[in-house]
């Protein structure tokens, strides 16, 4: 048997896994490092190990552990730069394993998406190996995901609801979550395994702690309890109740005498730890309490609240010591350096403050995030400060050099509400709104590659019809002129004085088309990006614009909850039609004789061209409509709400045909192929989904690193682009469908 030969995929015996599992590991003990640096990076025995085995990322992600051995180090064999290389593509792997431990056929594009950036041999010749897909897939055409080597290491995905809480293991094996969805789960820090789930809270987990021997978790739930559970049983030992609202904070003192609880009820409440016996309570703040720690000596215990204060309290006399006041807003966050001089807190004023113990007063204040600070965490060395944001990013600052900001990590989609730091100050943990847990590498000293395309989110997207072009639109002001096939960038269109929210092209290719949250329409000279003209009667935000096939006619529609028709020559606006809240989408048959709006008010309307009449509206989205697009028979629309569904309608009947389901949240845009035969659908969770229109059904899908607010096809009806939240684009190929 040839060494890099795997078995096919239509046997599963038991010594075929055996063969997978044990194969890499049997040439690095034999000294055969030249053909493990082969295997390793033949494309068909990752895909088959990833299909074959359960944990199967995990499983081939340790494959690469094996060339750590140090006694290989002096293996003539041994190759510095093509560890690297090893290293790089586990890293890609482990960047995407929550992504394909749910959906294999992603490996495609999840791995071009992370590895094209690279020029090494090996990785090139990895990715040539990768086949021409017979099963539908989205592979990408430029490096557009974020890639290994930087600061994030992985993603941990597995909760339904946001994340509230995070908290790891004195000795640094494990991670627990709170969340939104009443569970808490207990997850392997280096495998990013789910080792248990914990249910038993009737309402959010919104507080997570670990005992200092290990043994056992605490957790603060919305439901006004607390529990205490075994950490490696998941058996639930003891329930506190007491507080008359919800638990917002806890924390263990370091002695393993007592559990500390914040609550929206105003109080701190100090039970015993063995027994779960209250022993007593605390109260001073006016409004709830939030955040809390307690000092390494378990003397104190700081607390931070909505009333803007942060209290240091005498665990043995149980009085308060001390108020800090200076923050505007409340106090969200809190953390105590290990020697106990400095406390850090985060505050919904977007800011972080030092406070010096001893004096009692804040000497340092860190300004950067655009957002309310929600957590806060500091390494063991007392060295950096963590702090996560509604902004979605976490950053790294310096705590003994005035507060210089040293790094922010990017990758969350939504706000980040916890952080901790492992106890080897190695990495830091966050949770966020987005259902994620990431775990960033602190020793890297990089942030991750700017991938952006754009400084802020790509509204929309559009290709030209002779498959040249991609205009994209963003909420930075400006509109970008791509070349499809390269990806690369050729202009760039200044003039707008708000985000850009919309784009099109008129059918000659002449022409771009802009709309703009400035109240105007622009029109641009596509070769050269000179503005050509402005249009203004909108009285407020201007969400959607297209073009007639025929490029006589522009039709707009605004938050003033009107769709605008306007002459192209002219310039003169000729009707006025009305919802009854915003137009969000408009979109033309390819007759030219009818248009379709999609508002705030749930419904779709056609309207005639030619007269601005309404002629019937379809209903059945319960939130707003974001996209509509018509297909090229004329026959049918498709919708994309807020609701997180796409809709497709059939327009002669009135009906609805198919209700696709799938995204996890709101759909922001919707696109159809050349042929009639597919549909997209790009997602705030992430997502971009392809559709069959003849069953309704999804078939293929890709996962961006953020939001997905745009989508289009090319008129080639293979090739995709999709904008993202971050600013960047993907360029994608649809494979192994008939187009």
């Amino acid at each position: 048997m040839n060494t890099l030969s795997v078995p096919p995929k239509t046997q599963k015996s038991y010594f075929q896994k055996a063969y997978l599992s044990s194969f890499p590991y049997n040439l690095v003990k034999s000294g055969n490092l030249d053909k493990y640096y082969k295997i390793l990076t033949n494309f068909t025995f990752i895909e088959t190990k990833i299909n074959y085995l359960e944990f199967g990322v995990q499983a081939l992600i340790e494959d690469y552990d094996l060339i750590d051995d140090t006694e290989l180090l002096a293996n003539p064999e041994y190759n510095t730069e093509t560890v690297k290389t090893l290293k790089l593509i586990q890293g890609a792997l482990r960047l995407s394993a929550h992504i394909v431990n749910q959906d294999t056929n992603q490996l495609v594009g999840q791995l071009t998406g992370r590895l094209l950036y690279f020029d090494a041999l090996e990785i090139q010749a990895l990715l040539q190996q990768i086949p021409q897909a017979t099963s539908p897939c989205l592979r990408t055409l430029t490096g557009s995901l974020t890639p290994p080597g930087g600061a994030l290491v992985r993603t941990l995905s597995g909760h339904k609801l946001a994340i509230n809480a995070v908290a790891v293991t004195p000795d640094g094996k494990y991670i627990i979550s709170g969340s939104g969805d009443k569970t808490l789960k207990v997850w392997d820090l280096q495998s990013g395994e789910e080792k248990l789930t914990l249910s038993g809270h009737y309402d959010s987990v919104k507080a997570v702690t670990v005992t200092p021997d290990g043994q056992y978790i605490i957790s603060g739930s919305s439901d006004k309890t607390l529990k205490v559970w075994n950490l490696y049983t998941g058996e639930e030992k003891l329930t506190l109740i007491g507080h008359h609202h919800s638990v917002a904070a806890v924390a263990v003192t370091p002695n393993a005498e007592y559990i500390i609880s914040g609550s929206k009820d105003k109080t701190l409440k100090v039970w015993d730890l063995l027994s779960g016996e209250e022993k007593f309570t605390l109260s001073g703040h006016d409004e709830a309490v939030y955040t809390i720690a307690v000092t390494s000596d378990s003397k104190y215990i700081i607390s931070g609240s909505g009333d803007k204060t942060l209290k240091t309290w005498d665990l043995r006399t149980r009085k308060e010591t001390l108020t800090l006041s200076g923050h505007y807003e409340q106090v969200s966050a809190v953390d105590i350096t290990n020697d106990g001089k400095c406390i850090i807190s985060g505050s919904d004023d977007n800011k972080l403050k030092i406070w010096d113990v001893k004096e009692g007063k804040e000497f340092l204040t860190f300004k950067g995030h655009r957002k309310q600070v929600k957590s806060v965490g500091v390494t063991p060395n007392g060295k950096y400060v963590i702090s996560g944001s509604a902004d979605k990013t976490l950053k790294v600052w310096k705590l003994q050099s005035g507060g210089k900001h040293i790094h922010t990590f990017r990758g969350h989609r939504k706000q980040v509400n916890a952080v901790t730091v492992t106890p080897d100050g190695k990495y830091a943990i966050s949770g966020s709104d987005d259902c994620t847990i990431k775990i960033w590498d602190l020793r890297s000293g990089k942030e991750n590659f700017n991938l952006s395309a754009h400084h802020h989110w790509v509204n929309a997207v559009v290709v030209t019809n002779d498959n040249n072009y991609v205009i994209s639109a963003c909420s930075d002001k400006t509109l970008k002129v791509w070349h499809l096939q390269q990806g690369k960038e050729k202009l760039t269109l200044k003039g707008h004085h708000n985000w850009v929210t919309a784009v099109a092209v008129t059918g000659d290719n002449k022409h771009v088309v802009s709309a703009s949250r400035d109240k105007t329409i622009k029109v641009w000279d596509l070769q050269s990006g000179e503005e050509l003209f402005t249009l203004k009667a909108h009285s407020s935000y201007i969400q959607a614009v297209t073009v007639t096939p025929d490029s006589k006619y522009i039709i707009s529609g605004s938050i003033d909850k009107t769709l605008k028709i306007w002459d192209f020559l002219s310039r003169q606006e000729l009707f006025t039609c009305r919802h009854a809240d915003s137009v969000n989408a408009v979109a033309v048959s390819c007759d030219g004789k009818y248009v379709i709006s999609g508002s705030g008010d749930c419904k779709l309307i056609l309207w005639d061209l030619k007269s601005g009449k309404e002629l019937f509206f379809l209903q059945g989205h319960s939130s707003w409509v974001n996209a509509v697009v018509m297909a090229p028979d004329g026959k049918h629309a498709i919708s994309g709400s807020l609701d997180t569904t796409v809709k497709v309608w059939d327009l002669s009947s009135c009906n609805l045909k198919f209700n696709l389901t799938g995204h996890r949240d709101s759909v922001n845009a919707v696109a159809i192929s050349c042929n009639g035969k597919y549909a997209l659908s790009a997602s705030s969770d992430s997502t971009l989904k392809v559709w069959d229109l003849d069953i309704g059904k999804e078939i293929t899908c890709f996962t961006g690193d953020s939001g997905l607010i745009s989508c289009t096809f090319a008129p080639d009806g293979a090739t995709i682009v999709a904008g993202e939240a971050s600013g960047r684009l993907h360029f994608l190929r649809l494979e192994g469908i008939e187009i």
